[in-house]
C-alpha cells in the first residue's frame, strides 16, 4: 500500500498550522513558498479532502484538516522517536543486555556492579543468569549471554573458543567465631598447623564451589582432606550463619563476608606467610556481535577493578 502523503508533508501541514501563514511556514523549514504550496495542494488532492481554508489572507484548518493534523504530530513524534531509539541503541544509552555470573559472584558481588550500572544506565534492560562456571562459559559460548564473570575452572574445550581476561583476585579469608580463643587473641594470626586442629564447616563435598576451595588450598600446600569437617551445608549463608554461632570454622569468599564484618558477627584469621587467593575472569564469546550495552558494562567492570587495586 503506498501511503497518500510524505512526511515532509506533514511537517509542513504542522508549521503552516503553527505559524498560520505559508510565508512563515517557508521560513521555518527553509523550503520556498512555491514549493511548500505545491506540497499542499498535492497532499490535498492525494486525500481529495481539503485541510486548510484560505480566506483573506488568513489561513486556518478545516475540520478534516485538525483531524489530520492530530495524527500527523503522533507520526512525526514516532518517526523522532525511533531515531532517538536506535541511536541511543548505536550510543549504548538504550538496549538489552544478558550477564552471567557464578555462583558466589551472582551472589555477592554481581549485585553490587549492576546496582551501579544500572543507575549510570537506567534505560539498559539487564537481564542476570547465576550458574556453575562451566554452565555459565558454556552458554556464553553458544551466544545466549554476551558477557559474564566467574570464578571456577573453565573447561579447556570451551574455554579455547572464549576471549577470557583476569579480572579481580578474589581472596578466601579463614572465619572463625568470635567465642573461639583465636579470637580473643590480640594477634589474630596462625600457622598452617593450627588449621588441623579446627572444626570446619564446608559445602557439600559434591558442590563446585568445595572442589574450588579445596583445590586452592593444596595448590597452597594446605591439606584440606585431613581437615576436621564436622557438617556440609548447602549454602555460603547457612554457613556464615553457623559460624556466626559458634559451631565451627569455615573458608569463604572475602566478597561473601562484608555484611558480617559490618555487623561484627564473625572474626576473620588470617595464616601466617600465606594469602588464598582466586583469579576472577571476564569471559565473553570473539565471535559474537558486541553491542554498545556490552562495551559499557564491559568498562564499568574495568572501572571497578582499577578502584578495587
Amino acid at each position: 500500500m503506498t501511503l497518500p502523503f510524505t512526511l515532509q508533508q506533514l511537517r509542513i501541514l504542522k508549521a503552516i498550522a503553527t505559524e498560520k501563514s505559508f510565508t512563515r511556514a517557508a521560513e521555518v523549514l527553509f523550503v520556498s513558498q512555491p514549493s511548500l504550496s505545491k506540497q499542499i495542494k498535492t497532499l490535498e488532492s492525494r486525500l481529495s479532502i481539503s485541510l486548510l481554508n484560505r480566506e483573506n489572507n488568513i489561513v486556518s484548518l478545516t475540520q478534516a484538516g485538525k483531524l489530520f493534523l492530530e495524527y500527523s504530530e503522533r507520526i512525526l513524534a514516532l518517526c523522532e522517536e525511533s531515531c532517538r531509539v536506535l541511536n541511543d541503541l548505536k550510543t549504548g544509552d538504550r538496549g538489552n543486555l544478558i550477564v552471567g555470573a557464578s555462583q558466589t559472584i551472582g551472589t555477592y558481588l554481581m549485585p553490587r556492579v549492576l546496582a551501579l550500572f544500572a543507575q549510570n544506565h537506567p534505560q539498559i534492560n539487564i537481564e542476570v543468569h547465576v550458574d556453575s562456571t562451566r554452565k555459565i562459559a558454556k552458554r556464553v559460548l553458544e551466544g545466549d549471554i554476551d558477557i559474564a564473570v566467574v570464578g571456577g575452572n573453565i573447561p579447556e574445550e570451551i574455554e579455547k573458543n572464549l576471549k577470557v581476561e583476569d579480572f579481580v583476585n578474589d581472596e578466601l579469608i579463614l572465619i572463625i567465631p568470635k567465642s573461639h580463643p583465636f579470637a580473643l587473641k590480640k594477634k589474630k594470626k596462625i600457622n598452617k598447623d593450627d588449621l588441623y586442629h579446627l572444626n570446619f564447616i564446608t559445602l557439600n563435598s559434591n558442590s563446585t564451589i568445595r572442589k574450588l576451595i579445596d583445590n586452592i588450598l593444596i595448590q597452597n600446600s594446605i591439606r584440606a582432606k585431613q581437615f576436621n569437617i564436622i557438617m556440609q551445608l548447602n549454602s555460603i549463608e547457612a554457613i556464615k550463619t553457623a559460624v556466626s554461632l559458634g559451631l565451627g570454622a569455615a573458608f569463604v569468599s572475602s566478597s561473601a563476608i562484608e555484611k558480617e564484618i559490618e555487623l561484627k558477627t564473625i572474626e576473620i584469621v588470617t595464616i601466617e606467610d600465606i594469602k588464598i587467593t582466586r583469579v576472577l575472569s571476564i569471559i565473553s564469546n570473539p565471535e559474537c556481535y558486541r553491542s554498545k550495552a556490552v562495551d559499557l558494562f564491559y568498562n564499568e567492570l574495568w572501572t571497578l577493578k582499577n578502584t578495587s587495586n
